[in-house]
């Protein structure tokens, strides 16, 4: 039984754990890597304000998305190929996911298909979903998702390209033969990824995806599944604004864990001026750097409604499995519960902006001259 204290610990782990392509395949980030690491350090910059004297005999963490209740304001966030990670792969997040009582979020490019999910047993489960240029594999990819009972649909807007990511040029990464993806099976892949630039994985996806994707293209989605639609990769008020123009149920502001364009501000510096923008309207998410329940408590107080994260699941996968992932989940719960006592928080709705301090907050002291 490893003596893991927070979740962070859970990467060195697995950096010792998988082959080097495949751990810099999820640690890294775009080009210089600044996006990647400021979404962490920006977390470090935001200070408590927490209120004393208030009974937190009692501090209840449940909340809803959608309408679905669950345990708290942490989910799972999409990412690719599990299985590169731990031979249980999604299976093990599924299933970690729904003991915990809380939405994991499918990858399109999982290593598990919408249908093998399912046979884990029950759970609230969201899909992730690109706009590819045959526009018939993304009908049947909702379809396979509505017939499966998934909840939601997750368009991920920011990536009409894939991001350079030095290290895995560098390493020259393929993904390893034992690895299939498994919603796209009825593809000849193995024939693209022959044909592509000597079997880069980047040009294949680069060559699926569709790069003149806009906002009608949100609308299109609406027209083919009554599921509600979550835009993210949302940085900015004026993208807020429009996908709510667009119909979206919900934003989640990211910018894909620091992994595209490099440069971009911390998914929690981000967020205040989005929520803003959506007055309401819709719900708020985040992902980005998420690594402790004052994490948590931050993005909540600068008004998301909850928080998705990716790498710590991906990690603590590699490190234990499905007991790593849960052991995961349970920290950042527990955390959050700690940090809601001791700001003066007995529930999610007493979290509020004044409990918290930004960089924009501070008065700024003019130089002596």
């Amino acid at each position: 039984m490893m003596n893991i204290t927070n979740v962070s610990e859970y990467e060195a782990i697995a950096k010792e754990k998988l082959p080097k392509m495949i751990y810099d395949y999820f640690a890294s980030g775009g080009e210089d890597q600044w996006t990647l690491k400021e979404n962490r350090n920006a977390f470090s910059r935001i200070m408590f304000r927490p209120r004393i004297l208030i009974d937190v005999s009692k501090i209840d963490l449940t909340t809803t998305v959608l309408g679905f209740k669950i345990s708290m304001p942490i989910m799972i966030a999409p990412t690719a190929a599990q299985k590169m990670a731990h031979p249980e792969g999604e299976y093990a997040t599924a299933r970690a996911a729904s003991a915990a009582g809380t939405i994991m979020t499918l990858s399109s490019w999982a290593t598990s298909s919408i249908e093998e999910i399912v046979s884990t047993g029950p759970g609230i489960r969201f899909l992730q979903l690109y706009l590819f240029k045959d526009r018939n594999m993304v009908i049947e990819l909702v379809r396979r998702a509505e017939n499966a009972g998934f909840k939601a649909i997750v368009l991920t807007a920011d990536s009409p390209v894939i991001g350079r990511k030095e290290a895995s040029i560098k390493n020259r990464f393929k993904l390893p033969s034992y690895v299939r993806m498994k919603n796209f099976e009825v593809m000849d892949l193995e024939k693209l990824y022959k044909t592509k630039d000597n079997g880069s994985h980047t040009s294949v996806v680069n060559g699926l995806y569709d790069q003149s994707l806009t906002w009608k293209d949100v609308k299109w989605l609406q027209t083919i599944t009554p599921l509600p639609i979550l835009v993210k990769g949302v940085l900015t008020a004026q993208d807020a604004r429009l996908a709510i123009q667009a119909g979206a149920s919900g934003i989640i502001v990211s910018n894909h864990g620091g992994r595209q364009l490099d440069y971009v501000p911390a998914t929690i510096m981000a967020l205040e001026e989005v929520v803003q923008a959506a007055e309401g309207r819709i719900p708020v998410f985040m992902d980005g750097g998420v690594r402790r329940g004052t994490d948590v408590f931050k993005a909540l107080a600068l008004g998301a409604s909850g928080v998705f994260i990716g790498r710590p699941v991906v990690f603590s996968l590699a490190a234990e499995g499905e007991a790593g992932i849960r052991k995961a989940l349970k920290m950042l719960h527990d955390e959050l519960e700690i940090t809601m006592a001791l700001c003066g928080c007995p529930s999610l709705k007493d979290i509020t902006r004044h409990h918290v301090v930004t960089e924009r907050d501070r008065p700024r002291i003019a130089p002596r001259l």
